[in-house]
């Protein structure tokens, strides 16, 4: 199969575009402000260029194979007009698909005093439920906004009764669970169940999955911070790269690819095996179809190992040498606006945001463009990385942001166009992702480290507060668009109104 060529052309300059400015501003600040030795720079620059690479097979992988295949299972699975049928589907895809990501695998190593399965199986099946949840939504037409109103405030009046150091972790657990693997499946899925539709609320209905399925693992994890009451704070970074040669350099990246080779293999497993039997039992999707899927999940896998190297070898221990260097020096606040300048160029680096910008763009016809959507979450993670350094200098609890943050996001879906609120809470999970778990999560831990703050309190939350503020900053996008949509409405309506009065006379000034 071949890719089209241009279309490989325009995803590389992407990937170049998103990649550069971060590795430009780790090379400012090592040679200013943050000396770092020679072999974490190098395996940092080693890490990028392996990053570039996956970034662009797995891009390409989820355009030809992620998307057209929950695509297909969301309409043939409603097609069917089986409730239960389409309830059964959607928990385990929902389940499946949260066993699959990566991101959580990671997390769950770091949460102390929770078992890693029973944290990714209690994750899992959240997000399996709010799967279910979500696609009952779209059935019915329930309104999103009263959906997510609910639901928050049964979560903040839950977090009243979880430990403070779990807190953060709680609301991590959000973040990371809609990552790489998930959003394009189930993105795809909620396009693959409007299609079906006639009714002009469809395509706003398309969305909103991801942002339902991010509320499962947050209450999944608030429950078992009450069960567990874990009480230690105790979290070991993982060990600074020290090589003296290019031999080690490589043998450093070597033994981390079989690694990931596995990992994503175990990974992919599940998602290739329920797609098998769906496909053995509707027979839908024709032989060449079915091969470019094929070729399109190769593609995804080979992408996903290389990205996954590049950053747990390369960004991950940079990122967490170049937080301890900066918050270590006598003007410590200044790791406040590096890390906004960080967090405005890193969410593009993020995977699932390609998957999310075009489908939005296709979804709105051209309305919501691609670029006004990533400079809006730019700007939306970039001030959440402000927010956790302030609170990883001062050691302020996550719930002093987090509870006004989502009372503005609530508050503004009742003024802003339901497509608007659906993309802006979607946006929040696509924005951390993995990007966000192996360079800022670091990043904040290797600073927290240094000022002898509480890790698992401190610098844990970095994923809650950027999934948080893209939805304030894309709603105010939505709102701006409603103003200058009901702007234009009132001028036609007067222009209307003069025709039909005056017709088309000709005003001659004296």
């Amino acid at each position: 199969m071949q890719f089209n060529r241009s279309r490989f052309r325009e995803k590389l300059k992407e990937t170049l575009k998103a990649v550069l400015p971060i590795i430009a501003i780790v090379l400012i600040l090592s040679f200013t402000i943050a000396p770092i030795s020679p072999s974490i720079l190098l395996s940092f620059l080693v890490g990028a260029v392996l990053l570039i690479v996956g970034m662009l097979f797995f891009s390409i992988g989820a355009e030809v194979a992620m998307t057209p295949m929950g695509e297909r299972v969301g309409t043939t699975m409603t097609k069917s007009r089986k409730l239960l049928i389409m309830i059964l589907c959607s928990f385990i895809m929902g389940f499946i698909i949260t066993i699959s990501e990566p991101d959580l695998q990671v997390l769950a190593e770091q949460v102390p005093s929770v078992p890693n399965m029973t944290l990714i199986l209690a994750v899992a099946l959240g997000v399996g439920c709010f799967l279910v949840i979500a696609l009952l939504r779209m059935l019915f037409s329930i309104a999103l906004s009263h959906m997510l109103l609910f639901f928050y405030i049964i979560i903040f009046a839950l977090a009243f009764f979880v430990p403070k150091d779990f807190l953060s972790v709680a609301f991590d657990s959000g973040g990371v669970t809609t990552g790489p693997m998930t959003v394009p499946f189930i993105m795809a899925f909620g396009i693959g169940i409007s299609a079906i539709r006639s009714d002009k609320h469809a395509a706003d209905d398309s969305f909103g999955l991801v942002s339902l399925c991010s509320i499962g693992p947050i209450l999944a994890v608030l429950i078992l911070g009450m069960i567990y009451h874990p009480e230690s704070a105790d979290y070991v970074p993982k060990s600074i790269p020290n090589v003296e040669n290019s031999v080690e350099l490589w043998t450093l990246f070597s033994s981390g690819i079989p690694t990931y080779i596995e990992e994503m293999a175990v990974s992919l497993l599940p998602i290739i095996v329920f797609f098998a039997i769906f496909q053995i039992v509707s027979r839908d999707i024709k032989k060449k179809a079915l091969i470019r899927i094929i070729v399109g999940l190769i593609y995804t896998y080979i992408g996903l190992v290389l990205f996954l190297t590049g950053v747990n070898v390369g960004f991950m221990p940079a990122g967490n040498y170049l937080g301890h260097v900066i918050a270590g020096l006598p003007y410590a606040w200044i790791i406040v606006p590096i890390g906004m300048m960080i967090g405005y160029f890193i969410v593009l680096a993020e995977p699932a945001v390609f998957v999310l910008t075009k489908q939005v763009e296709e979804i709105t016809s051209g309305a919501i463009s691609a670029k006004a959507m990533g400079l809006s979450l730019s700007i939306g993670v970039s001030a959440s990385l402000g927010l956790a350094m302030i609170r990883v200098l001062t050691g302020i609890s996550i719930m002093w942001f987090l509870i006004p943050g989502y009372a503005i996001a609530l508050i503004l879906t009742l003024f802003v166009p339901k497509i608007f609120t659906a993309i802006a809470f979607d946006s929040g999970g696509v924005a951390s992702g993995p990007m966000t778990a192996t360079f800022l999560l670091p990043f904040a831990m290797g600073a927290c480290d240094a000022i002898g703050g509480n890790i698992v309190a401190d610098a844990f939350g970095v994923v809650a507060m950027v999934a948080m503020t893209p939805l304030i900053t894309i709603q105010i996008l939505g709102l701006i668009y409603r103003i200058k949509e009901d702007k234009l409405h009132k001028e036609a309506v007067l222009q209307h109104t003069y025709t039909e009065v005056y017709g088309d006379m000709e005003i001659i000034e004296l």
